[in-house]
């Protein structure tokens, strides 16, 4: 182009000197360069018409017939106009591969802008979470999935744990949800269906749940004799020490029964966040009261940093339950003369819950795995001092439940920190802490 523009500009200028020699020749110089520009104009316009009917034609004809540089002019829009069509064709056919992709795909696929307007969604979408493209295109979100909870965690910001739910199509599917963050802001929801899951865990919650409570009854018979043998005073060294030990492992067996008990009903419950708010500090305060008797004589250094203010919406028992883990493990694993601090205490982030210990710490290889059910990082030490392995989990999942999240930190040889951590809009500020 840069060539052909030059050479136009060389046949210009060729032009009007000839133009203005002839007139000179003849005495009418003004008048035949007048001329010569009035011809060349004529014919740029007669090529720019060309030029104009052409695109108006949006370059889907050949181009017209033209010499010199309007003829490069219509080759380069040419040329042009070929790679669009290239391209285009490539970007139909990517989306045609993804049309079908994701018309196969058995998850639910929903496309957000900023304001959780729904720009696009695959078949799937239609099919389990009923998104008509007639009438739902550019709609909220939230006109479709009205949940409080779901509206919450998708407010929030915090997508690292997805979100169970019911279909608002057909509430016997239960949904999986995961949203991703990709461009500016804009969204990418996925919803899998896991109805199948769920009715499995289901059913091994109800097996955990049956055994349990059938267990409870032998047990209590059997706990029954052995204090009413150890009463009598009269068996001899051996057979008291035997029954001792019977004594202990039936102890630490009504305790995992009672672990299994709790899990199955944590699983089988819904936590509402609109509960009365709970006081954190005398919660805390009335799990430390009875830290003497778990201690065992053991002398931990035990210091405590409570917001007396600051409570959580949520269920008392489970808290209580999840907290008391927590301090009952440090109790449990720190040396005699340990340091222990626990503390309550309310950021810009939310709320946070922390129990820290200078005990014998935990290998990074075994952090992930903690919160897994009869998970156990030393058999030996565990059997010592009566873990079940399932305290861990209980905490995690009660925390889960107050849409918080559990985090272990923990250095071998110099102690561990377990930190429970609740949003900002679980927190409540306690008018009367005292109460």
């Amino acid at each position: 182009m840069l060539k052909a523009s030059s050479r136009a500009i060389s046949k210009f200028s060729v032009l009007i000197i000839c133009a203005a020699l002839f007139g000179w020749l003849f005495g009418y110089v003004l008048h035949s360069i007048t001329l010569a520009l009035f011809i060349w104009s004529v014919l740029q316009l007669r090529e720019l018409r060309k030029l104009k009917l052409w695109l108006a034609e949006e370059l889907v004809t050949d181009p017209p017939d033209a010499s010199g540089e309007w003829g490069d002019v219509f080759d380069h829009l040419y040329r042009i106009r070929k790679l669009r069509r290239t391209r285009e064709s490539q970007l139909l056919d990517e989306i045609n591969r993804f049309q079908q992709f994701s018309s196969a795909l058995k998850d639910a696929v929903v496309i957000l802008d900023k304001q959780f307007n729904m720009q696009w969604w695959n078949l799937a979408g239609e099919q389990l979470l009923g998104l008509q493209k007639q009438s739902d295109k550019d709609k909220p979100l939230f006109n479709i999935l009205r949940d409080p909870s779901f509206i919450r965690y998708c407010q929030r910001g915090e997508y690292q744990e997805p979100l169970l739910q019911k279909s608002p199509h057909n509430s016997d599917i239960e949904l999986q949800y995961t949203i991703t963050e990709f461009g500016e802001s804009e969204k990418l929801l996925v919803a899998r269906d896991i109805s199948d899951l769920i009715r499995l865990e289901q059913t091994r919650q109800d097996f955990v749940a049956n055994a349990s409570h059938e267990l409870r009854t032998p047990l209590t018979v059997i706990r029954g004799y052995l204090e009413t043998f150890l009463d009598q005073g009269n068996l001899s060294g051996p057979l008291t020490k035997a029954m001792l030990q019977m004594q202990q492992q039936s102890n630490r067996m009504q305790s995992l029964i009672g672990d299994l008990l709790m899990l199955s009903r944590l699983d089988s419950t819904e936590v509402t966040l609109d509960d009365n708010p709970v006081n954190a500090s005398q919660l805390i305060i009335s799990i430390l009261d009875s830290v003497e008797q778990a201690s065992e004589g053991k002398n931990h250094h035990i210091t405590v940093d409570i917001a007396e203010n600051i409570g959580l919406s949520g269920r008392e028992k489970e808290l209580h339950s999840a907290f008391s883990n927590l301090v009952y493990n440090a109790l449990r694993y720190t040396q005699a003369g340990g340091n222990i601090h626990i503390q309550w205490r309310c950021d810009k982030t939310g709320g946070c819950f922390s129990v820290t210990d200078n005990g014998p710490g935990i290998s990074s290889i075994h952090l992930d795995r903690l919160t897994e059910r009869f998970y156990r990082v030393d058999d030996d030490r565990s059997s010592d001092t009566g873990g079940s392995g399932l305290g861990l989990a209980i905490v995690k999942n009660v925390v889960n439940r107050h849409q918080g999240q559990l985090k272990i930190t923990s250095t071998l040889g110099a102690g561990s920190t377990f930190s429970c951590h609740f949003p900002l809009d679980t927190l409540v500020e306690l008018d009367h802490p005292d109460r």
